[in-house]
């Protein structure tokens, strides 16, 4: 990693930059998926999750930010904080009947670890509050990106990744991607090992889309129908 590390040097600051508005990019990937449910007309088969997880990160960042006293890292997720609250928004305008509780009950628990972790903040030792809440923010990070494969068994069971994010899984990968060329340039062995497996994680929902059309067959929707008739 050190020669590596050594070459990217002089592109530190264009690295850097490139990371911070590819950041504030993929903060725009939701649009897309909003747009599917639109188009579709119902949120069924999509999934909240995504969008929650955003805002609560993003939240949670601000946060980081203010203890690092990080004007931008502040700027930036207070963008992603309000882009990913108007998803959340469109995202319930589109659940139809009895699913609505469902989300409703999705941003409760969402808005309750959010508040558990800021109150956390304000009572931790002040000496050790930045490396665990840093590493706090690192697994958060790791279960937003890993968050598409819990769907995996309907997914090898309908062979569609009908529902899967597409624009926010390949945004990801690519911040994750310029954050790892940025943590070897730092040498921060920190931050190479959580864009590792951040983005170890986004190919592998990426060859999904190469080995899944994004349609479930007509034959599979059938089959899928006969399941439920006969449950």
């Amino acid at each position: 990693m050190e020669s590596l590390a050594v070459a990217l040097q002089p592109y530190k600051d264009t690295v850097g930059l490139s990371a911070a508005v590819i950041t504030v990019l993929q903060f725009f990937s939701g649009v897309f998926v909003v747009n599917d449910i639109r188009r579709k007309g119902s949120s069924e088969g999509f999934s909240a999750g995504p969008f929650l997880g955003g805002a609560v990160f993003s939240l949670l960042n601000v946060q980081f930010g203010q203890m690092l006293q990080d004007d931008a890292m502040i700027k930036v997720n207070l963008i992603g904080l309000g882009l990913n609250v108007v998803y959340v928004c469109a995202f319930y305008w589109y659940t139809l009947g009895p699913a609505k509780n469902k989300v409703w009950g999705q941003i409760g628990l969402a808005g309750a670890i959010a508040a558990g972790l800021l109150a956390y903040v304000q009572y931790e030792d002040p000496k050790v509050v930045e490396f665990r809440f840093g590493m706090i923010l690192t697994v958060i990070l790791l279960i937003l990106v890993g968050m598409p494969l819990l769907g995996l068994g309907e997914i090898l069971k309908n062979k569609s990744t009908e529902g899967l994010p597409f624009p926010i899984i390949l945004s990801g990968s690519f911040v994750s991607l310029a954050w790892l060329l940025y943590g070897v340039i730092l040498r921060s062995n920190f931050l190479v090992a959580q864009n590792v497996i951040a983005l170890a994680l986004g190919l592998v929902q990426l060859s999904l889309f190469v080995i899944f059309p994004s349609k479930p067959s007509s034959s599979t929707k059938k089959a899928t129908k006969s399941d439920k008739k006969t449950n």
